[in-house]
């Protein structure tokens, strides 16, 4: 399950979000720095209308989603790589999640105390991708201490080395790890560092309901931030979200209907944390259940099948597979099977976007 770490300074509607993204959850959303001091976990569905359509075929009792899992990581401030504000303890939290939602503040409200005293989104964003760098800087600097030593006479330390040693002038220049390119291999070495700043981010702007449909000349500037990084950006307002739980779907519909929206933001982050790590979905569905789970791009049907259970994977002999527009189209799998639209694959099929697919396996 892909898990998103929500960071951010105080006060800029990390909690009120993660409230919003998972209803029942017990995090406060108080008016002063450091209200979330051990991180909240909560794990919510990834919203896919094939699900309902998959189900209405089969006839399925269950629908069952695919989950992302969120933490709500207290608020960062200035000094947090030195260990400021529990600095530490929450930047080991954000080393433990496969990606990173930023939350950006693009509101005025005389009523919520900003850290800094003012509203300025790319500030904000500075002093927080500063802090993480700096903890990676750090990091790297003791690693290649210790690595230069093995590599006299090791040559996977040989190999660690080079990776650090060009990770580390890009650092050293105010950027981000990400922004070095590095093959499947390498990437594979440097993983156990858990590097913050080469974790994929999502920047989640902060807005009044007023300016979610348009945003704003603030989430300009964070676009423009974000399209140097290569970061994606989205538009929520936390306050709306946590005012859409209590509705019905019908009073939900006419609220953003009035706010000129057709869905809320949080709809747009929870896909696009999703997609943020280069994932895909495939079904199973039946008269017990339509499903969908989730694999990482390029994955071959003996791995998806894995993802089910390993006996799966071992045992594999063939994939039924139909691509999900050839089955709702023909309306059962017993006419996309006349059509010759159901395939049987091997172990070398590279499963897609939206095949739905029935595993053969020995046990």
């Amino acid at each position: 399950m892909l898990r998103a770490g929500i960071v951010g300074l105080p006060n800029v509607g990390k909690s009120t979000l993660f409230n919003a993204v998972v209803a029942n959850a017990k995090a406060q959303a108080a008016n002063f720095p450091f209200c979330t001091i051990e991180p909240n976990v909560g794990v919510v569905a990834v919203p896919d209308s094939r699900l309902q359509v998959l189900a209405a075929v089969s006839s399925s009792v269950d629908v069952v989603p695919a989950r992302v899992e969120f933490v709500d990581i207290a608020g960062l401030v200035k000094g947090a790589s030195q260990g400021e504000g529990l600095g530490n303890q929450f930047l080991a939290n954000i080393r433990e999640v496969d990606a990173i939602v930023h939350v950006v503040r693009c509101f005025e409200d005389d009523d919520i105390i900003h850290v800094s005293g003012s509203v300025d989104p790319v500030r904000d964003m500075e002093v927080i991708n500063l802090e993480l760098a700096l903890a990676d800087l750090a990091q790297i600097e003791r690693r290649i201490d210790r690595v230069r030593k093995l590599a006299r006479t090791d040559k996977e330390a040989q190999a660690e080395l080079a990776i650090l040693e060009k990770i580390l002038p890009v650092l050293n220049e105010g950027k981000t790890a990400r922004q070095v390119e590095l093959d499947e291999e390498a990437e594979a070495i440097i993983q156990p560092l858990g590097l913050l700043t080469r974790k994929p981010v999502i920047y989640a702007t902060n807005v009044s309901e007023d300016d979610l449909a348009s945003g704003n000349a603030w989430v300009d500037q964070v676009r423009q931030v974000a399209a140097q990084e290569g970061a994606q950006v989205v538009v929520i307002s936390a306050q709306v979200e946590s005012e859409l739980i209590d509705l019905n779907d019908e009073e939900r519909r006419d609220f953003l209907d009035a706010l000129g929206v057709t869905e809320g933001g949080l709809m747009t982050l929870i896909r696009a944390t999703y997609a943020l790590l280069g994932l895909r979905t495939y079904f199973t569905t039946g008269p017990k259940e339509t499903r969908a789970w989730t694999i990482k791009a390029g994955m071959l049907a003996p791995q998806a099948a894995g993802v089910i259970h390993t006996d799966f994977e071992r045992g594999f002999i063939r994939a039924e597979t139909v691509a999900y527009q050839d089955l709702v189209d023909n309306g059962s799998m017993t006419a996309a099977k006349e059509k010759g639209l159901v395939r049987s694959e091997g172990k070398d099929y590279v499963v897609q976007e939206g095949d739905v697919m029935l595993f053969r396996f020995n046990v």
